[in-house]
């Protein structure tokens, strides 16, 4: 475990273990959720695809590509799609630079067999934590060392909390204009709508797993009344996606860089945002979270 500190805000990042972020803390109180070994929590990178496939093929390139369920490296949603990538706990990250406030971790996706069999792009992500100005940042860099375009449908999944109150007092600032329509299996049907929730939404009663697109560019915001915490995305963290379900302590507020299903939703002619990596580029962008009293 890493930590990194400035002033009154610390984190705790497990190269180890998805090089995920376990704790964030400000004068002591803790802003990130996490539960009971193995599960979801902390803040994990979704990589090299963010959220769903709708089904064992995807197309890149023009070409179709199967995933291989013998290998035992997917997670599958309820309705038994591949979720959330390969890389949730993986342990091949190693620190390449650190001081007091920052943090740079490398993972060298190519050279992992049981990953390349899945996802044949050879690729490296480099991810950077760094505290300062009061907010944690979260860049990422991936390298494309393929002979060919790789297709960029990443993201991260935070788990927050606020101290000292319940979620059924919390509110959430959703800084998007569209919302997303879903089919039945979870996926972008292709269709968007301006959104109707109430802005900011209460949670008291409520849930949330909706996917937004055309953000304004403001903070993402979760409100108690008397702590709250800002989530802001660059530029190419193009999605989001808001997670709470009813019952639970914790709201997840979700950069992606496509939509969900993007790889297929692409090659099928539908708006998803898809990005790509030229042979021999690097793609980067950062969020950053700021928690306040």
């Amino acid at each position: 475990m890493i930590e990194i500190r400035d002033g009154a805000l610390s984190a705790r990042i497990d190269p180890a273990h998805g090089n995920s972020v376990r704790s964030l803390k400000l004068g002591g109180e803790e802003f990130v959720w996490t539960g009971e070994p193995g599960a979801l929590d902390g803040i994990p990178l979704l990589a090299p695809w963010a959220n769903r496939i709708d089904g064992f093929e995807y197309r890149a390139n023009g070409r179709k590509y199967v995933l291989n369920s013998a290998l035992g490296n997917l997670r599958l949603d309820k309705l038994g799609q591949p979720i959330h990538g390969l890389l949730l706990f993986a342990d091949a990250w190693r620190a390449v630079n650190q001081d007091g406030g920052a943090v740079t971790s490398r993972l060298e996706f190519w050279r992992q067999p049981e990953w390349m069999a899945q996802f044949p792009f050879a690729h490296a992500i480099e991810i950077t934590h760094r505290i300062r100005a009061g907010a944690l940042e979260i860049e990422t860099a991936t390298e494309n060392l393929s002979a060919e375009p790789m297709p960029l449908c990443i993201g991260f999944h935070p788990y927050f909390r606020l101290p000292e109150s319940s979620r059924e007092a919390w509110n959430v600032h959703i800084a998007a204009r569209d919302e997303v329509v879903l089919s039945e299996n979870v996926v972008p049907t292709g269709e968007r709508r301006p959104i109707t929730l109430a802005n900011p939404y209460p949670l008291r009663g409520a849930a949330l797993d909706n996917v937004f697109t055309n953000l304004t560019g403001d903070a993402f915001v979760i409100k108690s009344p008397e702590r709250q915490l800002e989530v802001r995305f660059g530029a190419k963290w193009s999605v989001a996606i808001v997670y709470s379900p009813a019952g639970g302590e914790f709201v997840c507020i979700e950069p992606m860089s496509a939509l969900t299903n993007a790889f297929n939703l692409a090659h099928a002619g539908i708006e998803s945002g898809l990005q790509s990596v030229a042979p021999g580029e690097t793609w980067r962008e950062m969020f950053s979270i700021r928690p306040s009293a």
